[in-house]
């Protein structure tokens, strides 16, 4: 047994003191969409509603017994870490100062500060994580206390790898294949680290947002690489670059191994969770099983675990999740259209549409024109196949019109 399962095992015990493990669950319908035997390993179901109890725990503790005089922590975190770090205090008895983007969705917010109820301050800073975790580490180079990563540290990675020390107790057969969320990567290497040596048939799938494809980039440079541009819809798995620590514990994957999830996808997946298994994810929580779909045919008859690893959802942002979801599947698009100025002319586009087409947004953007004026509208059909007809009949009414449903620029700052 080498020292990181070891250190693994004995993590996984200790966590014991705080939270039952999470379970390890056989989904009956992904498993029968895709012909295979499918598991859940319910990271969304920890007190906080995320792995990232885990590892901020683990860091906490060992730190604690090397330095039992030293109480007083600093992290930054979109919101996961920041409540692992939160429970944690109070677990301790530990002081906490936690740094957060001014953009973290408010839910996260206030369970942060519930978990760590006096134990702990909160202060939000910077409108992206790279600036919140510089003003952390300023932090904690002017005052006394110790910084706990959220992904790139050592303790870290081995109280993620407490997820795999359980994956295998729970799993009465091999497991073939085991999908993992990637975010810094400190999931990810904690699990593969300990798999490769327990479980060396184990294969790994890695998928990460499309827009904060950081593995895919360190993968494609041989080492960790910041992106231009990240897109923090995925606020849990939204980093521009991944950990060193962590691409070091990954060491030999192939970009065959990572898949970069769209975004507007990935809010299919959490609709379909939500409305036919009753299961809350975040968006970065339903990453695994949103891969599910890429890998197709290759997973039928295996046994496939899907790390869910988070389920701290907003539900304030269901409304801009059911219309992502919808654009995505076809069922919705926003047109410009040269409208005419004159009775009768609105009558006319309503009979162009069909019996299930539905109008969800009409606006007059200029109307200064006497003749016509530009309109934004938005329609949602019962099928994306009913679109070319209704842009057919458009252009036989002699309409001009332009699709802006996938021009981001316009979409942004008209829809």
């Amino acid at each position: 047994m080498s020292d990181f399962v070891a250190r693994a095992i004995a993590a996984r015990r200790e966590m014991r003191k705080l939270f039952s493990e999470t379970p390890l669950q056989q989904n009956a319908y992904l498993s029968q969409r895709y012909d295979a035997e499918i598991l859940l390993k319910r990271e969304d179901l920890s007190p906080v509603r995320s792995y990232k109890i885990r590892g901020a725990f683990n860091a906490m503790r060992k730190h604690l017994e090397a330095r039992p005089e030293q109480t007083r922590f600093v992290c930054a975190s979109a919101g996961n870490h920041a409540q692992g770090v939160a429970y944690a205090c109070s677990h301790f008895n530990a002081h906490g100062v936690i740094f957060m983007p001014v953009t973290t969705p408010q839910q996260k917010v206030d369970k942060t500060r519930a978990f760590g109820g006096d134990n702990i301050e909160i202060r939000l800073l910077g409108d992206y994580f790279e600036d919140t975790l510089k003003a952390s580490q300023d932090f904690c180079t002017t005052n006394d206390a110790v910084f706990l990563a959220p992904f790139d540290d050592d303790d870290v990675i081995e109280g993620q790898a407490s997820v795999a020390v359980e994956m295998l107790e729970q799993s009465d057969e091999p497991i073939d294949l085991v999908i993992l969320p990637v975010g810094g990567g400190g999931l990810s290497a904690g699990v593969v680290t300990y798999l490769r040596q327990l479980s060396p048939e184990t294969r790994f799938c890695f998928v990460e947002p499309a827009g904060g494809a950081s593995l895919a980039a360190a993968v494609s440079h041989g080492a960790p690489v910041a992106l231009d541009h990240v897109d923090s819809f995925v606020d849990g798995a939204a980093v521009a670059e991944i950990g060193h620590k962590t691409f070091a514990a990954l060491k030999g994957i192939t970009p065959e191994q990572v898949i970069a999830a769209p975004e507007d996808r990935i809010c299919q997946t959490i609709l379909e969770l939500l409305n036919v298994e009753g299961i809350v994810l975040e968006p970065a929580g339903a990453l695994s099983v949103d891969a599910l779909q890429d890998l197709g045919p290759a997973i039928r008859g295996k046994r496939i675990v899907c790390v869910t690893s988070g389920g701290n959802f907003d539900f304030e942002r269901l409304p801009e999740v059911k219309e992502r979801a919808l654009k995505f599947s076809g069922l919705k698009k926003y047109f410009i259209l040269r409208f005419p100025q004159r009775p009768g002319a609105l009558k006319e586009f309503l009979n162009i549409l069909g019996p299930d087409d539905d109008i969800t947004r009409f606006e007059y953007l200029k109307k200064s024109a006497r003749n016509f004026g530009s309109v934004l509208i938005g329609i949602e059909a019962k099928s994306a196949a009913d679109f070319p007809e209704i842009c057919r009949r458009m252009s036989a009414a002699g309409m001009t019109y332009q699709d802006i449903t996938d021009d981001t620029t316009l979409s942004q700052f008209l829809v």
